[in-house]
């Protein structure tokens, strides 16, 4: 890791249990305190409460936000492969990745909520297999990116969430510019010293990858012991209907904190 790299905080609003203003009014919320970066999630139906309850669709709420915004980045935590061809998903992050300037984070993941593929007609097949698809995928979003006219605006950041050991890691060290775990600080700590294996074997440098972490029932201790375990960005999650941001008012304030005290970079 370089040696002065700053504690992001993300806030991913979740698109359930709210209106459509509502969850408007709570992204402008969000770019307004000062977050990094504003996440929705990649489902047709709500993870929590009423399971027929309000849900907005997450690529065109992103796409909104690209408009709606101007210094946030913006991104699902995460995107569900199997939703969407791999050459069409690259069409819209790029197409999203201009709307906003060069704010999109290409975040994705392999699926696994049964009800959004039994109800909205894909095959939801086995962890292997949706894990296998979303390795494929990548290498054609990533040859589409190379070609397609216009270009995206920069490098588009892909983040991959999962910490499966024998897949899911290998997929991370070959594609991802940030990897999302929803570990504890001991499970991160074994987790990471699998990825340095793989990378080692794909010929990875490791560090180029931003190690990403949830901040949901975390304990600022827990949060410190993620942050010397290399953890930089740190993501808390609202919800409907309210989308309460006390809480990201806090952990603000604990990345300021960090990132008054850390060295300044070397010019």
């Amino acid at each position: 890791m370089p040696l002065f790299t700053p504690v992001r905080l993300g806030v991913q609003i979740a698109p359930q249990h709210a209106s459509y203003s509502k969850i408007r009014e709570t992204v402008e919320a969000v770019e307004g305190l000062g977050a990094d970066v504003a996440f929705n999630w990649d489902h047709f139906f709500p993870l929590s409460g009423e399971p027929d309850g309000l849900h907005f669709e997450s690529w065109t709420i992103l796409s909104a936000w690209a408009e709606q915004t101007s210094t946030i980045e913006i991104g699902a935590l995460v995107n569900c492969n199997s939703y969407r061809n791999a050459d069409l998903q690259a069409d819209m992050a790029r197409t999203i990745d201009h709307i906003s300037g060069g704010r999109f984070i290409f975040g994705t993941g392999a699926g696994w909520f049964e009800r959004d593929y039994d109800e909205y007609g894909y095959e939801f097949g086995t962890p292997g297999t949706r894990l296998n698809a979303l390795d494929d995928s990548l290498n054609r979003i990533e040859a589409r990116w190379a070609t397609i006219n216009p270009a995206p605006t920069r490098k588009i950041p892909v983040l991959i969430g999962g910490g499966g050991e024998k897949k899911t890691l290998r997929i991370v060290a070959q594609h991802a510019d940030i990897w999302h775990s929803f570990a504890d600080p001991t499970v991160l700590e074994h987790k990471l010293g699998v990825l340095g294996e793989w990378c080692e074997r794909v010929g990875r440098d490791m560090s180029e990858i931003e190690i990403s972490v949830e901040l949901r029932g975390r304990t600022v201790a827990q949060a410190e012991e993620l942050y010397d375990l290399g953890a930089r960005l740190f993501t808390i999650g609202v919800s409907g209907p309210d989308y309460d941001l006390t809480h990201a008012v806090d952990w603000l304030a604990w990345r300021d904190s960090k990132n008054v005290l850390a060295p300044v970079p070397a010019t």
